[in-house]
């Protein structure tokens, strides 16, 4: 069974049993987490369509850990001024185990 959730501003495919990285969550380590907006359930044969999100449905999930990415430079420059702005970034994450896909059905 998996799922595509939406949480951060983005979508990710999740399955029960799997870590993923997600934009940085206020919940403190080795709390639960419901994300209910889920926009497609799906098992194989049946694939259940959200319009946008699936009423009912949710994701438990537990926060493992929270992080910061690689850090990438961003680098402005104009030609022939003199111009230099060198900056480091570091985006901060939870990463998250999904434990269980719960459908709006019965």
């Amino acid at each position: 069974m998996y799922a595509i959730i939406e949480t951060g501003g983005k979508q990710y495919r999740v399955s029960e049993g799997v870590t993923l990285q997600v934009e940085l969550l206020p919940d403190a380590v080795g709390s639960d987490v419901m994300l209910e907006r889920v926009l497609v359930v799906g098992n194989g044969e049946e694939v259940e369509v959200g319009s946008p999100y699936i009423a009912g449905a949710c994701i438990r999930a537990k926060v493992k850990a929270h992080g910061k990415g690689r850090k990438i430079i961003v680098y402005k420059y104009k030609a022939k001024k003199n111009y230099r702005r060198k900056q480091g970034h570091r985006q901060p994450y939870t990463e998250l185990f999904i434990e269980k896909i719960e459908t709006g059905k019965a």
